[in-house]
């Protein structure tokens, strides 16, 4: 089958759409329904919007969106490059779904993302999954529509990850599965390069939105009835038009509405960023700033630029302002030529800042990074006793943090139903699970829960 790769210029791109509207107006009229089409998002929030955008964009198109691949005349799965479990869940799906082509070889099956950007792992793709009909990169979601067309028309395999110039502020329609929580792309790429992460390469690198650009978008969501604005970026902190000043503007919005972010890098988290987060009333009152480890040593070796004190200088700031000021992390586990003395600083480090949540893991080696080869002579297994360990000490500390919260009355938004008949579960302004008893009417608005209890990962309370 052939393999075509570039799709590129603005004219192919509506004449795609024009084709694919033509396409879905004709599926509805001799089906009685237009075509449907699924778009699966593995990995973090990023993925989530893009794969919202590739629905607007598909919407446009005529397409109509379901969850049930076996309904979908078009699946496309959104991958996520970070880890190793990631890519094999991916793998794993496309096992599972080569019988189900075969049946239905007019169903078509495309996969992007950042494992689809890697090139050695889309490569690796094409070549095994002949079942795949459209593999595009991170770049190449502006020619989805051309890529389209030419699939429906020729059955032509199509495999474009070239890098591109792209512009931040282009225009575009996101489906969003949420109608009061919507992620808000700021910026795109990384120019960090941490050696373990392989986002810089199948990202790019950094693109600022406008402030006109986000706060436009942030005014269209707020008078849609949103209620949760949640600002996206690698780094936010890099956000080239400066973040603190841009918390600023949107906190000026009128509305009953609240802000929330991530990531932060600690190295350019600056007490300016701080007190945006503590002046502004709609910024939530938590900082998710990934540490990855407590050794100054192993920080280096990741290319983090900071040290553990440069990082709890961010945090005895805000807790000096605001003594239970919420922060969240993320912690390597293993990192390769990591001790277990070095581990230990980590877990120490981990005692003093009083993180509400750590999300932690095994490190996972990515091909092309520098971390990759470095020698790793720490086995698997005990990399997991590690990271059990931590998670074990971690659950003292966080048990007991969490009772400051005990006595205190929140404002949640409530995001769904509890695991209890007759309960709800949201979350307050500092980023913690709060359960109660409620009725289904209150999801996806605000109300006041005063805390009853504390768990090591969540509260428990009472309406007010």
């Amino acid at each position: 089958m052939k393999i075509q790769t570039d799709f590129s210029g603005e004219e192919r791109q509506q004449e795609g759409l024009v084709f694919l509207r033509q396409y879905t107006a004709s599926h509805a009229e001799k089906f009685g329904v237009p075509p449907l089409c699924m778009v699966h998002s593995f990995g973090c929030q990023q993925n989530v919007s893009d794969g919202e955008r590739l629905l607007g964009a598909l919407s446009e198109a005529g397409f109509e969106p379901t969850e049930d691949y076996r309904l979908a005349q078009l699946i496309i799965f959104n991958t996520c490059a970070v880890r190793e479990n990631a890519e094999d869940k991916v793998r794993g799906v496309l096992g599972d779904l080569k019988k189900f082509k075969e049946q239905r070889p007019d169903v078509i099956l495309g996969i992007c993302g950042c494992m689809a950007q890697e090139e050695k792992s889309a490569k690796k793709l094409l070549e095994t999954y002949g079942q795949i009909d459209l593999i595009f990169g991170t770049f190449a979601t502006g020619e989805l529509y051309a890529m389209l067309a030419e699939v429906i028309r020729s059955r032509t395999r199509i495999f474009n990850i070239e890098e591109k110039p792209s512009d931040p502020d282009a225009p575009f329609t996101q489906l969003r599965k949420s109608s009061f929580s919507a992620f808000l792309p700021i910026m795109y790429g990384c120019n960090n390069f941490c050696t373990y992460c392989i986002v810089p390469y199948v990202r790019g690198r950094e693109r600022s939105r406008s402030p006109e650009s986000v706060e436009a978008e942030v005014r269209e969501l707020v008078g849609k009835g949103y209620k949760e604005i949640f600002l996206l970026g690698q780094n936010v902190n890099s956000y080239s038009y400066g973040f603190p000043a841009l918390l600023r503007r949107l906190n000026a919005i009128e509305g009953d509405f609240r802000i929330r972010f991530m990531s932060s890098h600690p190295k350019d988290a600056t007490n300016e960023l701080i007190d945006a987060i503590l002046e502004c009333d709609k910024v939530c009152k938590h900082l998710h700033l990934a540490l990855q480890s407590g050794s100054d040593r192993v920080l280096r070796a990741m290319n983090r630029r900071y040290t553990h004190e440069d990082y709890m200088k961010i945090v005895d700031y805000a807790r000096e302002k605001r003594p239970d000021f919420s922060f969240s992390t993320d912690i390597i586990v293993g990192f390769p030529g990591e001790t277990y003395e070095e581990f230990c600083e980590t877990k120490e480090f981990v005692k003093r800042v009083k993180f509400d949540n750590i999300y932690s893991f095994v490190y996972s080696p990515r091909s092309g990074t520098k971390a990759a080869e470095l020698d790793d002579p720490v086995s698997e297994k005990q990399k997991g006793l590690w990271l059990r360990e931590l998670l074990l000490e971690n659950r003292e500390v966080a048990s007991e943090w969490m009772r400051r919260f005990v006595g205190k009355t929140c404002r949640v938004l409530v995001d769904g139903k509890g695991k209890e008949d007759g309960t709800l579960t949201g979350k307050n302004d500092e980023n913690i699970i709060v359960n109660f008893a409620g009725d289904e009417s209150l999801i996806g608005g605000f109300c006041d829960v005063k805390i009853t209890d504390a768990m090591n990962w969540a509260v428990k309370g009472e309406l007010v």
